[in-house]
């Protein structure tokens, strides 16, 4: 951008020195003109006229380079030259006259063109400035737009580290005080370890899901009877229902669909364990199997009509309601995508939510 400017004044400086060359030749030349004229025809001229300029300063020499007349405060000029270049202005050196009126040597000097060029020199500056703030502020908006993923992206990844921590510390707390006095457990002491023994496997189960979904597919599609597999998993959420006197109702069919088993059932238990987790206390979850489609309709806290379009998005959380660190829908997802299932959520806040999976 300097090298732009510094040739920018280079050009303006050539082309306003140019046209002050020409308005001084202009100048000089009808001088010189009348001057010509006035000797010839034998009038007498008015010399002074030529000094009522505030552009110019002009003075008239003879043969010897002797001054005669003029206003120009300069005294040593060399005549020689045509053009004679200051520091503050020029003077242009003119012969025309041909000793006419015994003027041989006109010299007029100017002071706007440097005038002009210091001028330009500003606007060039603050022009530069103004160029510079602007880009710098472009920049930097540039720069946080560009930087805001990642720094979105961090701020997940921070978020996700705490809540897995504190996903991993309840349950293996609880594993521990109940098994503080491993000899004399009480059934009510090993409900709560099977109970947190289920949390960690759920943990695990999910977090290998997610960081290995990229590797190599290590799935194998079978035909099974979803029913079977509900039914199965119903029992292992039985313990984690009665905590919050949830009733479970399911009406199952049976649906044959080929699908990996660990992929069904880490869509079924996802959508069931969000249902427990985020349902009220006596509440009721209602599972329905048949015309091979799956509901799972609960009496929860419901979400917010303006979330349900970001629930997936991976460390999405639409409450703080409970505990999770939001990857659990965002595995669902990527299941019915894999298997091709249409899923649908239909959700009001305090009245529940209801999911719809089509096979």
């Amino acid at each position: 951008m300097v090298l732009i400017a510094l040739l920018y004044y280079q050009n303006e400086k050539k082309l306003y020195f140019d046209l002050a060359k020409t308005k001084m030749r202009n100048v000089v030349s009808n001088i010189s003109s009348q001057i010509i004229f006035a000797h010839m025809s034998g009038n007498s001229l008015d010399m002074n006229q030529f000094l009522k300029t505030d552009l110019y300063q002009i003075s008239f020499y003879d043969k010897n380079k002797k001054l005669l007349f003029g206003n120009l405060k300069d005294r040593d000029i060399d005549f020689s030259k045509n053009i004679i270049m200051q520091k503050e202005n020029f003077i242009l050196i003119d012969k025309s006259t041909y000793g006419h009126l015994d003027i041989y040597y006109i010299a007029i000097k100017e002071n706007l063109f440097f005038n002009r060029l210091t001028s330009l020199q500003k606007e060039i500056v603050f022009l530069f400035f103004i160029i510079y703030f602007f880009i710098s502020l472009i920049g930097f908006f540039l720069a946080r737009l560009f930087l805001k993923p990642i720094k979105d992206e961090r701020d997940r990844l921070n978020n996700f580290i705490k809540d897995t921590t504190h996903e991993l510390n309840t349950p293996i707390s609880a594993i521990l005080m109940s098994s503080e006095d491993e000899e004399n457990l009480t059934p009510k002491q090993v409900k709560r370890i099977k109970l947190a023994a289920q949390r960690i496997s759920e943990v695990y189960k999910d977090l290998t899901f997610i960081f290995l979904e990229n590797k190599q597919n290590l799935t194998v599609a079978k035909e099974f009877n979803l029913k079977k597999l509900i039914e199965s998993q119903l029992k292992y959420f039985e313990a984690l229902a009665l905590k919050k006197r949830i009733t479970i109702n399911s009406e199952l069919r049976d649906t044959f669909f080929t699908i990996d088993e660990n992929d069904f059932i880490r869509l079924f238990n996802n959508i069931l364990s969000n249902a427990i987790k985020y349902n009220k206390q006596k509440g009721t979850i209602t599972i329905l199997l048949e015309n091979n489609t799956l509901t799972i309709k609960d009496s929860g806290i419901g979400i917010e009509k303006s979330k349900l379009k970001d629930i997936f998005n991976r460390y999405y959380r639409a409450t703080d309601f409970s505990g999770g660190f939001g990857i659990g829908l965002n595995i669902v997802q990527n299941i019915c995508e894999k298997y091709k299932i249409k899923i649908d959520i239909n959700s009001e806040l305090d009245i529940g939510s209801c999911f719809t999976l089509k096979f």
